[in-house]
């Protein structure tokens, strides 16, 4: 099988070093990630300048291609130019950070993985809570165990999966113990929408982003609250974002233009 992996942290991050390696087991690995991190940037592509890549060693062995992109932009390259064809599966990971609630539709990882998604092969976004100490290895380790699972019984259907691991789980995970999976729905309560106001030496105004204040609590489990209780979540997606039920009422409104139409002489030029 071949693999494309890629990530929004860099070409460099450890997040992603961990799961080319958990990933190889499963079978060939082609790395195409962003020269820098990305973090952050949602499913922009790069279309007024050229990409340019360069291949990226440890020493005599091939770590794999960095771009000057985007996630999505290393999706794109990575599909039609860059990894053996047929591309069988695409993962994105492993993100320093959650990537869960209304994040997924911001995350970098995320869009990589929809990228995937819209060639019609399966797809994974791997995401790990951020920590001082994150242990990427058991992250990617019980990602790639998920991923073959769920492969076993869906095959390689063109679908779109997004993974969280909260650090509860790496923990657990250590000590020998297997970390529960709650396949949940994405949480949609809006949040981190506080800044933090200060001011530069020359007295110009500038804000940082916080996570504050948090999401609201829901009557039904979402990945938010699953990831709070020390789960893993993996959460099916789609990027077909038409609403369907309001969709078919709509098409029997007859919607059509009211009043005069633009060649009326009420709107000539001058009246």
């Amino acid at each position: 099988m071949n693999i494309l992996l890629a990530n929004d942290d860099g070409i460099y991050a450890p997040g992603l070093r961990a799961l080319r390696l958990a990933l190889q087991r499963l079978g060939d690995v082609t790395v195409v990630a962003p020269a820098t991190e990305q973090s952050g940037v949602g499913h922009s592509i790069t279309y007024l300048s050229p990409l340019t890549c360069k291949e990226i060693f440890d020493g005599d062995a091939f770590r794999g291609w960095a771009v000057e992109g985007s996630p999505a932009d290393c999706v794109k390259l990575g599909v039609a130019e860059l990894a053996p064809k047929p591309v069988d599966l695409i993962v994105s990971g492993v993100n320093g950070g959650l990537n869960a609630g209304i994040n997924v539709l911001y995350s970098g990882t995320v869009a990589a993985a929809i990228e995937g998604a819209f060639f019609r092969i399966p797809s994974f976004a791997v995401s790990l809570e951020h920590d001082p100490h994150a242990d990427f290895e058991a992250a990617a380790i019980m990602a790639v165990s998920l991923i073959e699972n769920i492969l076993e019984r869906q095959g390689l259907a063109p679908e779109l999966y997004n993974i969280n691991i909260p650090t509860a789980a790496t923990q657990k995970f250590r000590e020998g113990a297997m970390p529960q999976v709650h396949v949940v729905p994405m949480g949609v309560e809006r949040y981190g929408d506080h800044y933090i106001k200060r001011q530069d030496p020359k007295g110009r105004n500038y804000y940082w982003s916080t996570n504050d204040p948090p999401p609201k609590p829901t009557d039904h489990e979402t990945d938010l609250n699953a990831l709070a209780a020390g789960h893993i979540t993996v959460t099916p997606l789609q990027f077909d974002m038409t609403k369907q039920p309001l969709l078919q009422r709509m098409e029997s409104w007859g919607l059509s233009l009211h009043g005069n139409s633009g060649s009326d002489s009420s709107m000539a030029e001058g009246t």
